[in-house]
Formats: C-alpha cells, structure tokens, sequence
C-alpha cells in the first residue's frame, strides 16, 4: 500500500512537471531572413558595401603603388648605388608598413568597418527585436529562438529565473566541501 502511494505521488509529480513544460508556447525567428527582408537593413547593408569598396579601392592602388615601387628597384638595382638602393627599400617598406596599418584601421579588430556597421546596424537590430517583442507578447509565446543564432530573442517575464537558487545551491555544495578539506586538513 505504501508503495502503490509512493508511486503514485511520483506520478502525479511528473505529470504536473510535464503538463507546465507542455504549456509553454515556443516560437521561432530566422534572423537572417529578417535581415535580408527588411528594407532598412537592405539599405543600410548597400551603404556599408559602399564605404568597403571605397576602402578595398583605395587599398588596391596602395598595393598596385607597392608593385610598382618593388618592380622598379628591381629592375634598376644593377643602375642605382647602395646609398640610392637603401633609400628605395626603405620607401618600399614605409609603403609596406602603411597598407598593413590602413588594413587595419579599417577592417582590423574594433576598426572602422566594424565600429560603421555597429553604428548603423544596431538601430536595426533594435528595431527587429522590438518587433519580435510586439509580435511574441501578442500571440502570447514564452520563449521565441532564432534559427540562426540558436540563441533565446525572447523571453516571457513570466518565466521564473533560476539564477539566483543555483548560484546558492552551487555555493553550498562549495562550502560544504571546503568545510570538508578544511577538517580533513586539520586531521592530517
């Protein structure tokens, strides 16, 4: 009797555990598609492709001046004294030194391209998840995961977060092994 009691607390658990799982309403986005859909990020995207062609254009005839310059010494380093031929590699390298800094200030980590897209793109990405927000609150959906991400966009405020009680139950679990190393430091 006590068993088929047991049991049946341990079902009827479940089944409660079970039935909150199944109604939670879940959604899902596919941010890339967005992005390519909606016209303000279309806009947006051709005029960064227009500042990176500036850039890559401007690039290339740094690296074409650069050939040229390495082209030319070579040609005419049997014609030119060592006083002369030191001058030119060091014009050479100079240039050099400018193409790599200029490719990194512009697409470097934190360079100009990044900082442009983030600062014109990240209106966007606020307007797409206000929308998102809208849209998941008045169908009522608790939890709304992009695709591409495979990240949570969205989560209901009626969600109960679990932080707080794991951060204390992983707390406790350390201190009570610290309290064990602690006794079994003092036995040895």
């Amino acid at each position: 009797m006590k068993t088929r009691n047991v049991w049946l607390v341990v079902f009827i658990g479940v089944m409660m555990v079970g039935s909150s799982v199944y109604a939670q309403k879940m959604g899902y986005i596919n941010s890339q598609k967005i992005i390519a859909s909606y016209k303000e990020a279309q806009d947006t995207q051709e005029r960064l492709n227009k500042i990176n062609s500036t850039w890559e254009e401007e690039g290339k005839a740094m690296q074409k001046q650069f050939q040229e310059m390495g082209e030319q010494l070579e040609s005419q380093s049997l014609l030119l004294s060592e006083e002369r031929k030191r001058e030119k590699q060091q014009e050479l390298q100079s240039l050099y030194m400018k193409i790599q800094q200029f490719q990194a200030e512009k697409w470097g980590q934190g360079g100009e391209f990044y900082k442009k897209q983030e600062e014109l793109m990240q209106p966007i990405f606020d307007k797409i998840n206000q929308a998102i927000k809208k849209v998941a609150e008045l169908q009522n959906f608790d939890y709304v995961f992009d695709t591409v991400a495979g990240n949570i966009v969205y989560a209901s405020p009626r969600q109960v977060d679990l932080t707080e009680e794991v951060i204390k139950d992983l707390e406790k679990g350390l201190e009570s092994s610290g309290t064990t190393r602690r006794s079994s430091g003092t036995r040895n």
